[in-house]
């Protein structure tokens, strides 16, 4: 299974500029591991489970809560049983499809 996650979180009562704080989410990134891809409108990452993915944003917030007290999350999900990998994969089918045309 892949849980394929797209996901923005930030505190909306620290002002005009968050990177520093979007910055903590992705130490936590870095500092599991965890393969991501940093847009300029949020994170993408993938998991085997839907619990693994729940978690890994749960993981996020753990840096934001002490000293945020409101914080905007947005998260999509798309997933599929029997594939993994298709971080790169989604990726790799359109330009595949792109150097055909």
């Amino acid at each position: 299974m892949s849980a394929l996650v797209e996901f923005a979180m930030f505190p909306t009562d620290k002002g005009e500029s968050v990177s520093a704080y979007v910055s903590r989410i992705m130490k936590v990134f870095k500092e599991n591991g965890i393969e991501h891809i940093l847009t300029p409108m949020g994170t993408i990452f993938e998991c085997e489970t839907v619990e693994e993915a729940t978690e890994v944003i749960n993981l996020a917030y753990s840096v934001l809560e002490p000293d945020c007290n409101r914080v905007y999350t947005n998260i999509k999900m798309d997933i599929r049983k029997g594939k993994s990998g298709r971080i790169k994969q989604k990726i790799a089918s359109i330009q595949k499809h792109l150097s055909e045309s």
